[in-house]
């Protein structure tokens, strides 16, 4: 080999213009991809008046989207360990236009609900556990806020989806609005996916953190520690499911009327949206961990203002304060993972985590709305919550607190 030619130094690429650009793409991807969380609520009371089924077997669709979306993003993410990003996104973009058209075509509740399960919860789930975790092999000064713009999506997709699906159900009918969707979100992805996400990621030195073996600093095996984090997903996304599930049902039952409720939820959506970027930003200088604690504990702060105030100028601050404490939580995980596991398990590990956290928002939903069943009030559902976010906030102190702390990035 000639000496006079040097080897290709793709570390170099990492906080680049180029890796830039690729955060861009990945943000719209996401925010496509994203359609399949936010549909099908939209298109509940129409499906359930065509199929005539009572409102809980109509809910079915969204609970299976998402198991889809839980699992579907461990099965994405291992794809992209091994095979990189474009061919998860491919298989999901092509499995969400598969998924929206067989939802069009549906005939009975049981192939609509499996359309969306199957095709299109797992389709999704592409879009962001393993996009975010593929963002994180092209940043290393700038990885906190890089993975949090990544997390964005599937908020702004929250944000843009409903209007836009509910204006095409109500003029071409929520079959048209499926196919519609469907074909736009292939159309879109697969072309973007081609185009911007070609190539491996970045060969870089891995977080200073797993220079020594971070589990082994922590006294953890890398199971146990990512038990822990699973854990901790758990415990604060049954926290956030109160306010985020049933804030709409809280003011209707007030008398502050359901589009009250629907405006907070909206209020505190735009200010998730504000927190991930701003949560990014801080990690960048604290390290993940630390930016968890601090959101969680905020997010217990929040939930405490919800028992002690329930007028609703106090609501609608409550709810944006929420917003703004709780958004930035989720990313926080992908980092924790990019800094105490090797890149080559980031796919995976992030989307087992994503998952544990998918499964707190889907006990806590149901949770919260048992032990308003049982008390006929949201008080104790909120002080559940409270008690679950604790869960989070002691499992972020005992790892802080480990011998080997110190060795995690700051």
């Amino acid at each position: 080999m000639d000496a006079s030619v040097k080897p290709i130094d793709r570390s170099s690429r990492t906080d680049s213009p180029s890796a830039w650009l690729r955060l861009c793409v990945a943000v719209v991807i996401s925010t496509v991809g994203g359609a399949g969380m936010w549909t099908v609520p939209v298109a509940l009371p129409a499906m359930q008046a065509e199929f005539g089924v009572a409102r809980a077997d109509a809910s079915l669709p969204f609970t299976l989207t998402m198991f889809g979306f839980a699992l579907g993003g461990v099965f994405m993410g291992r794809l992209a360990d091994r095979f990189g990003i474009l061919v998860p996104i491919l298989c999901g973009s092509v499995a969400i236009g598969v998924g929206y058209v067989a939802a069009g075509y549906a005939t009975t509740l049981t192939q609509f609900a499996l359309a969306y399960g199957l095709l299109i919860g797992v389709g999704c789930s592409a879009s962001f556990a393993p996009l975010i975790a593929d963002t994180s092999h092209w940043f290393v000064r700038r990885r906190g806020i890089a993975v949090a713009v990544a997390a964005s999506g599937n908020y702004l997709a929250g944000t843009l989806w409903p209007p836009i699906v509910q204006h095409f159900i109500a003029t071409a009918g929520w079959r048209a609005a499926h196919v519609g969707v469907g074909i736009f979100c292939a159309a879109v992805m697969v072309p973007l996916a081609l185009t911007a996400l070609r190539g491996s990621a970045p060969a870089h030195a891995e977080s200073p953190a797993l220079s020594g073996g971070a589990q082994a600093a922590l006294g953890l095996s890398p199971n146990a520690l990512l038990a822990l984090l699973c854990l901790a997903g758990v415990g604060c996304c049954v926290a956030m499911s109160m306010p985020q599930v049933h804030i709409v049902a809280y003011c209707g039952d007030l008398g502050y009327g359901v589009a009250r409720g629907a405006e907070m939820l909206s209020l505190m959506l735009g200010f998730g949206i504000v927190s991930r970027v701003a949560s990014g930003y801080i990690a960048d200088r604290i390290g993940g961990l630390k930016t968890l604690l601090l959101g969680s504990a905020l997010q217990g702060v929040a939930l405490f203002l919800y028992m002690l105030f329930d007028d609703l100028a106090s609501l609608y601050v409550i709810s944006a304060l929420f917003g703004l404490f709780q958004g930035g939580i989720v990313p926080m995980y992908a980092i924790i993972v990019r800094d105490y596991f090797p890149a080559r398990e980031a796919g995976t590990r992030v989307g087992l985590v994503i998952m544990a956290t998918l499964f707190g928002m889907a006990l806590g939903g149901w949770m919260s709305g048992l032990i308003f069943d049982l008390t006929g009030s949201y008080r104790a559902a909120f002080a559940n919550g409270l008690a679950w976010n604790l869960v989070n906030v002691s499992v972020m102190l005992f790892l802080l607190t480990r011998p080997g702390r110190r060795m995690a990035p700051a």
